[in-house]
């Protein structure tokens, strides 16, 4: 691979060292070789490179390795290989992002910049942009668009040379309303109020060089930015902050690089360094913090802050920490399944035969009514089923607001046993409830939650310095017990999101359901693709909470999103591997007789009582039919799976009525069902139980199935 023109590295000066020369050092006689085969211990088959646990590569720890590659003065092999996977492998590839992320263009632009490709084929998308995109007020009240992601749209044009006056008028204004006395920047307009955050800062620096705006305050942005600096030499995101002040690698390579672009240094230079090389692990990587995880970004993070320190030849010969020994699980542990968010209206009894068949021990019914909660345990009793429902609520309308972030939504996902007290919602659906901060949350929502024992899980966040805050904050004090993984609009915020792989071992990771639609039956592809499983040596709610402090958790998705393949996440290999290795216990995708499966048949006996089942008679007995069907991500019927073939009622064919809803925009179905009144004499015989039987057949093998019911 050539290394990069002075052609090139002219083109971009502006962006101060994101395109600079490789280093001229032979890295493997220097003692780098434990940091190359760490590095390349996460390369895969598809031509670029995996975070740890992963099979699949991912565009962000691709990036990270080929930065790391290029502070090591070293070639990484299959270059062109790699180039063509970074071209082709934006974290849109998966699914469609619900709008733009441009931070991800920019990681595509600058590693193939590092590689020496010209990345031509990218103007013309980038020339599309020319103003910060708004971000959906759904997720932060006022639209602010991500700093950083923004930004990097600016970064990509200096990259490639780009003339940059077409983001000039959009741009200066909006990097310029971000900047605070102090010389720092944020996500939110100065004139809001709250300090900056050093990420961002370093992003607006490098952006106001790119566009030429007014160089000012420098003294006092150099003074600000050592103000981060902690005792113990890292770096923090903004002197004395409010919460989640931790020490971090990206805070103190970000705090390094924005003091170098100012001519300054840190308060406190040997401290940082000493504070950087503790975080060098025995497996060649470093980890974000001191004796976490290592993984590629973090690893890319702290070899930038060593070489603008001027030592990154010391890497090669420093101690490192040793690496922790596997443990063993206990022999006693076993693996059960829980769904998070899953149904909580609908039918009880669907619902019921769902978790039956799906091998489903703890059922997380979202906002559920008390009275549907009341008889979906009471069908499970009446049947002999052993799942255990729970509450697993979104709490709609809850606003949190962080000073210099924003204000923002989907902070409130929790899980609860079904009957402890765990405190009113901060706020109501469809109402424009207060916004509250952290620490109202958490004194207000998460302490009342927490001793009902219940756990607050982490949804979804795309602003990684607000992200950071909060989930820093809870691995140091308790907050977020999990973070969501596998979604049901999302086949995987790791995906979206890649900066979460931080918190691997540290924050279980959970696969959450989050169902949508009227109906059970009718979310199925969701409840079928993907789980969590956890060890413990039995299905209760302290098994499962043990779990999550223990972090013996796994989230899995098999189906059509995963393309057939088996997703995992876990926080460490060892529970991975142990789940792993009992795949035919707990697999829902075989087929396999006996084994978990997904039923092509729902046939229940309704009776005027059944307030929460659609159908049910005004008086007498009702029989209903649902065939599986593919499903909307919103829980509608789309394509059918099986066809009716017949009803039986006492062993003779009946004639049911076929009964179809349209969605509320006239497009397509909600729901559908074959109905069958049941005369009160139908068997000719004395009252007594009664017999039917619903026969249907499964399209892709034309295999017939039979539900019988007694009523």
């Amino acid at each position: 691979m050539a290394h990069l023109t002075r052609r090139t590295l002219l083109k971009s000066a502006a962006v101060a060292g994101l395109a600079g020369a490789w280093p001229r050092m032979n890295w493997a006689q220097a003692g780098g070789g434990p940091v190359l085969d760490y590095l390349e211990k996460h390369a895969r088959p598809d031509g670029g490179y995996a975070f740890a646990d992963q099979q699949r590569s991912h565009l962000t720890p691709t990036y990270a390795v080929i930065g790391a590659y290029r502070l090591l003065g070293v070639a990484p092999p299959n270059a062109t290989a790699l180039a063509d996977y970074v071209r082709k492998h934006h974290p849109r590839e998966l699914k469609k992002l619900e709008q733009e992320r441009r931070i991800f263009e920019f990681q595509q632009v600058q590693a193939l910049v590092w590689l020496g490709d010209p990345a031509a084929d990218f103007r013309e998308r980038l020339k599309t942009w020319t103003a910060p995109l708004p971000y959906l007020k759904q997720y932060e009240q006022h639209g602010y668009p991500i700093f950083q992601s923004e930004l990097g749209l600016v970064q990509c044009r200096a990259l490639l040379g780009m003339d940059t006056e077409p983001l000039k008028p959009a741009f200066s204004d909006y990097v310029m309303a971000r900047r605070r006395a102090n010389g720092s920047y944020n996500n939110t307009p100065a004139a809001d109020g709250g300090d900056g955050h050093v990420m961002n800062t370093l992003w607006g620096l490098q952006a106001a060089r790119v566009l030429g705006l007014r160089e000012e305050r420098a003294a006092e942005t150099i003074a600000w930015l050592r103000a981060c600096q902690l005792p113990s030499g890292g770096f923090t995101f903004q002197p004395q902050p409010m919460f989640g002040g931790v020490e971090d690698v990206a805070y103190t390579r970000a705090a390094l690089r924005a003091l170098k672009l100012l001519g300054g240094e840190p308060a406190n230079r040997e401290a940082c360094l000493a504070w950087l090389r503790s975080l060098a692990n025995a497996d060649g990587g470093f980890a974000d913090r001191p004796g976490w995880l290592s993984n590629p970004l973090a690893t890319y993070h702290a070899l930038e802050a060593f070489e603008v320190l001027g030592e990154l030849a010391s890497v090669g010969t420093m101690k490192r920490r040793a690496t922790r020994r596997r443990s063993d699980l206990p022999g006693i542990l076993k693996v059960w399944s829980i769904q998070i968010e899953s149904h909580g209206t609908g039918s009880p009894a669907e619902t019921v035969a769902l978790a039956s068949a799906l091998r489903i021990d703890l059922w997380g019914a979202k906002n559920a009514k008390p009275e549907w909660m009341k008889r979906v345990r009471e069908i499970a009793a009446e049947r002999k089923r052993p799942v255990q429902f729970f509450r697993a609520n979104e709490e709609y309308g809850t606003w949190t607001d962080v000073p210099g972030l924003g204000t923002y939504s989907h902070m409130s996902d929790l899980i609860a046993p079904a009957d402890t007290d765990i405190g009113p919602p901060l706020g109501t659906r469809g109402e424009a409830s207060p916004a509250v901060t952290w620490p109202e949350f958490r004194k207000r929502r998460i302490e009342p939650l927490v001793r009902g024992l219940g756990r607050m899980i982490w949804q979804f966040g795309e602003n990684e310095e607000l992200v950071r805050m909060m989930l820093d904050d809870s691995v140091e004090r308790g907050g977020f017990a999990a973070i969501s993984t596998f979604h049901f609009g999302n086949p995987d915020f790791l995906n979206s999101e890649p900066f979460l792989q931080r918190w691997r071992g540290r924050i279980p990771f959970i696969g959450l359901q989050d169902a949508h639609g009227a109906e059970p039956w009718w979310f199925a592809d969701q409840t079928t693709g993907y789980r969590t499983l956890f060890l413990a040596t039995e299905p209760t709610w302290e098994g499962w909470l043990n779990a999550l402090e223990q972090n013996w958790v796994v989230a899995v998705r098999h189906d059509e999103a995963s393309r057939g393949e088996t997703w995992m996440h876990s926080g460490s290999d060892e529970v991975r591997d142990f789940v792993a290795a009992r795949e035919s216990e707990w697999r829902w995708w075989s087929g396999e007789s006996g084994k978990a499966y997904r039923p092509m048949v729902s046939l229940v006996a309704l009776r005027p009582e059944d307030e929460f089942e659609a159908g049910r008679p005004d008086k007498g007995v009702a029989l209903r039919v649902r065939c599986a069907w593919k499903n909307t991500p919103q829980g509608m019927p789309q394509a059918p799976l099986a066809e009716f073939v017949r009803l039986m009622v006492d062993g003779v064919e009946v004639a049911p009525t076929l009964v179809e809803k349209k969605r509320p925009n006239g497009n397509g179905l909600a729901d559908r069902y074959h109905l069958y009144a049941v005369p009160e004499s139908a068997s000719g015989g004395a009252a007594g139980p009664r017999t039917a039987a619903a026969v249907v057949r499964e399209i892709a093998t034309q295999r017939e199935v039979t539900m019988p019911v007694r009523f």
